[in-house]
């Protein structure tokens, strides 16, 4: 039996309500006590881990991943390298599996991961192939609902959501046929629909019809069931939080007076500038996805898949590749005023309620299995820019140190965690 103390930290479970300096007792793969330990019969023989100035959290939950590696091209990213070797326990995949590919899903990412692997498995057949580049894929006809709902509802150990897709060039094609059929299945299952707002795919050059990108909003609203989540509220993209005329969307307060969530799927689309205005309304996200890909994360594609972009047509599109992680999102969020203790939750209790998986995640309670996330603090001036060239100074910088997963320390040595720059 091994037992490892993780010793003077700042202890931070929101579901707990604790935030001190205490230590936290490992025993094998279960968490054995909180508390002050050193010193104590139950530690005693304890491997010390000294995390002194560091905080330790319940492990994080990125509830916005790409991670069907190989299958999705060179959208995947591998789950570990997005995961546990990032400083993050539990991954959500965002539509990278459908009904058809699900099996192979859950054989060659879940079954294979150090990470926690969960799906929100997608509403069209194809699932998340090459990140969507091919629209017609995506149309109404691509979409089987018994069959997204049969497969969630057989594979619920995994299947936690559904993903689907409100924007403008799906609406220029389609109008609403596409959400209907993701709405029925999120109606079906149970299951929260998770939405991504903000413009995916070009407009049709030729057969489509003229959307107005403000429209969209209030049409998927009403297809929407409490507990459904709004993807992407800081995109710079049209059509979403933010309207035409660079004000709030009037209905996003409706929208969460119904009981609707919003998570901040950060990704290469993120604005410093929509990011202030939708903050400034007052909404606050409940959860935050980090949106790491192959098209706006620096690494290498798989083997025998091309390195150069094959769109250029598409590149304002997914503008950008940078060395990101969750936790340099959360970052992101403190450069824009948010406090460490308003962040925290949406990596870890919020998170752990979106999946229905409170009982299971998002704590530091004694007996939990032992998913706990350890991040340096500092304090300083550091210099983040965005893809639209906005810079802001973030006065505190995290970044992860290790985890540990179901008790096994995993260090964060990915090659995408970025360097931060000190001013």
């Amino acid at each position: 039996m091994k037992t490892t103390l993780l010793h003077g930290g700042r202890v931070i479970d929101p579901a707990n309500s604790v935030d001190a300096i205490q230590d936290v007792l490992v025993r094998d793969d279960r968490i054995a006590a909180v508390g002050q330990l050193l010193g104590t019969p139950e530690a005693a023989g304890a491997e010390l881990i000294d995390c002194t100035g560091r905080l330790v959290l319940p492990g994080l939950i990125d509830t916005h991943g790409h991670i069907y590696q190989y299958v999705t091209g060179r959208f995947g990213l591998n789950a570990d390298m997005c995961g546990v070797y990032s400083g993050v326990t539990t991954l959500v995949d965002q539509g990278g599996a459908s009904c058809i590919t699900l099996p192979g899903f859950r054989n060659y990412v879940i079954n294979t991961s150090h990470s926690r692997v969960i799906s929100f498995i997608s509403a069209y057949l194809v699932g998340g192939l090459e990140g969507h580049f091919y629209p017609e894929l995506y149309r109404p006809e691509c979409s089987d609902v018994d069959a997204t709902v049969k497969s969630a509802l057989a594979n619920n150990d995994v299947v936690k959501g559904i993903k689907a897709h409100a924007e403008l060039g799906g609406f220029a094609r389609w109008g609403l046929d596409v959400m209907k059929k993701a709405a029925r299945v999120g109606e079906q299952t149970g299951l929260p629909l998770y939405i991504h707002f903000g413009q995916l795919w070009p407009e049709p050059e030729s057969g489509g019809r003229h959307v107005d990108p403000d429209s969209i909003f209030p049409a998927v609203l009403d297809l929407l069931k409490p507990g459904d989540v709004l993807a992407h509220p800081f995109s710079r993209h049209p059509g979403g939080f933010v309207s035409l005329d660079g004000e709030i969307h009037p209905l996003v307060g409706e929208a969460l007076a119904r009981g609707l969530k919003v998570d901040v799927g950060h990704g290469s689309h993120f604005s410093y500038k929509m990011a202030a205005k939708v903050l400034e309304a007052g909404v606050l996200p409940d959860t935050l996805g980090a949106d790491m890909h192959g098209y706006n994360t620096s690494v290498k594609a798989p083997a025998g898949v091309p390195e150069e972009d094959e769109h250029p047509d598409e590149e304002h599109l997914f503008k950008g590749s940078s060395r990101f992680s969750l936790v340099s999102a959360m970052v992101s969020l403190m450069a824009l005023g948010l406090k460490l203790e308003q962040i925290i939750p949406m990596a870890t209790s919020n998170a752990a309620k979106l999946l229905g998986m409170s009982d299971t995640l998002g704590s530091l309670g004694v007996g939990r299995e032992a998913d706990i996330t350890v991040l340096s603090d500092q304090s300083g001036k550091w210099l983040l820019r965005d893809n639209e060239g906005t810079e802001v100074i973030a006065p505190r910088m995290l970044q992860p140190l290790f985890c540990l997963r179901a008790g096994k320390r995993f260090d964060a040595t990915a090659e995408i965690l970025p360097v931060p720059h000190a001013l």
